[in-house]
């Protein structure tokens, strides 16, 4: 059962965004920072976490689970370290998927030629 919630889950949030790429004039990158502000504003209120626990990797997966743990890293971090913890705290929260994304991009690029799309 849980693979099948956190397949609706999941697909409903890629359909959102599938549907925002057909019906309207935003491009997929403010689409894209969009998602990421809408999972902090959800996790920032407390609802995003809901979600995540209903549906596991199907809502922390995507994008919008990152803004969530954005979220979570600044209110641990404010709790913790104060005011400091605004500018902190989502990066520490966030560090090990950063990484991830960065260390992915370079080996890609050392592996693949660039070449023009004509």
């Amino acid at each position: 059962m849980d693979y099948i919630k956190a397949f609706l889950v999941g697909g409903a949030l890629c359909l959102i965004g599938q549907i925002l790429i057909d019906k309207t004039k935003l491009t997929p990158a403010r689409i894209l920072v969009s998602y990421v502000v809408a999972g902090v504003i959800l996790g920032a209120v407390g609802l995003y976490p809901k979600l995540i626990e209903f549906a596991g990797a199907g809502a922390s997966v995507p994008l919008t689970g990152f803004g969530s743990l954005l979220a979570k890293g600044v209110k641990e971090a404010v709790t913790k370290d104060g005011f400091l913890g605004i500018f902190t705290g989502g990066l520490k929260a966030a560090a090990g998927g950063i990484t991830a994304a960065i260390v992915a991009g370079l080996a890609a690029s050392f592996l693949f030629k660039a070449r023009d799309k004509s």
